[in-house]
């Protein structure tokens, strides 16, 4: 070898390695088939529409003391059933059976095309208490799934002993400030939408206290679904919930609920679905989400507010708090 190919190697050697290329972000099926829940996860055959779905679940045993309760946990729309964890732990540990679907429509839940309810929805989850022989259960419902909440309580009001609402949606009508807005409009909305303006949405509009990296595995979830080749059929399928967020409102039922019921809500919680396409004059007077709850619980048989200083994902922001009030609840003579 020459002493000029000596040198290079030995030049060669000494460079700093190249910057290794950022991992490639695996794409995801609609279905979150490879996505890790932290509960085992079965299903339950429906039939929608004259097609066969299924609705995943976690059904989990007490590792406390069993009190022969069980808790039903409601989603909210952006999050899959296994962002109720530590909610679970905490409450199989109180001695709970515990029952987190997925809706029709989210997480490893089917995705059927056409119009999402509130009533199907409500009817589908009384399906599956059904299947697993529970008469009657404790709710505890976030966000979008306050709305399912009330309008399950009120469909099947002898199935609830409690009622927990968590930041839920649905404590004002959203047709009195925002008009009617396509579906195709709100499909190219979605469609476009960046991982990083996911990110500014969920800091935002929900008026979090979670970091960055908290938030990343809500953010990285949705991009690998962005990948598949299926995405634009979860995008339709996810614009439809929000239609019936909008056209299918629940605050009006709020006063007919009778279930002893705990709004745990945060002072930092603004989230209104909506906001974007109402008048800028309507935008500040929306999504007062603890203001609101305290107005209402007056006009119900049996209601209290508790108030944290979080935002939207209170039982992310305040884990220990949040739980601490849930089983006081529950548990209270």
């Amino acid at each position: 070898m020459t002493r000029w190919a000596l040198a290079l190697l030995a030049l060669l050697a000494a460079a700093p390695p190249a910057s290794a290329a950022p991992p490639a972000v695996e794409p995801l099926g609609i279905d979150l088939e490879a996505y890790p829940y932290p509960y085992p996860v079965a299903f339950l055959a429906l039939e929608q529409d004259h097609h066969p779905v299924r609705m995943a679940y976690m059904d989990v045993a007490p590792t406390g003391p069993a009190n022969g309760r069980a808790v039903l946990l409601l989603h909210g729309r952006n999050f899959p059933a296994s962002y109720w964890s530590g909610v679970i732990a905490a409450l199989a540990a109180g001695g709970f059976r515990v029952i987190a679907p997925d809706q029709i429509g989210f997480g490893k839940s089917s995705k059927p095309l056409g119009p999402w309810s509130f009533d199907r929805a409500a009817e589908q989850t009384a399906a599956l208490l059904d299947a697993l022989h529970l008469p009657q259960v404790d709710v505890l419902a976030h966000s979008m799934g306050g709305m399912l909440a009330v309008r399950f309580v009120r469909t099947y009001p002898a199935r609830v002993h409690r009622l927990v609402l968590e930041a839920p949606l649905g404590l004002e009508d959203y047709r009195f400030h925002v008009p009617p807005v396509p579906e195709s409009d709100l499909l190219q909305r979605e469609l476009a939408l960046t991982p990083a303006e996911y990110r500014h949405y969920l800091k935002t509009a929900y008026g979090t206290t979670l970091s960055d990296a908290a938030l990343d595995p809500f953010v990285a979830l949705r991009e690998r679904i962005t990948l598949s080749g299926d995405f634009p059929r979860w995008a339709e399928a996810f614009v439809a919930t929000y239609t019936a967020i909008w056209g299918q409102p629940t605050v009006h039922e709020l006063p007919l609920v009778t279930a002893p019921t705990l709004f745990l809500v945060g002072n930092r919680d603004h989230t209104a679905p909506g906001r974007p396409f109402a008048p800028a004059s309507a935008r500040d007077a929306m999504g007062h989400v603890a203001d609101l709850a305290a107005a209402l619980a007056p006009t119900m048989a049996d209601a209290r507010v508790q108030r944290f200083d979080t935002g939207h994902l209170v039982h992310l922001e305040a884990p220990d708090a949040f739980n601490h009030a849930l089983l006081e609840f529950l548990t209270r003579p």
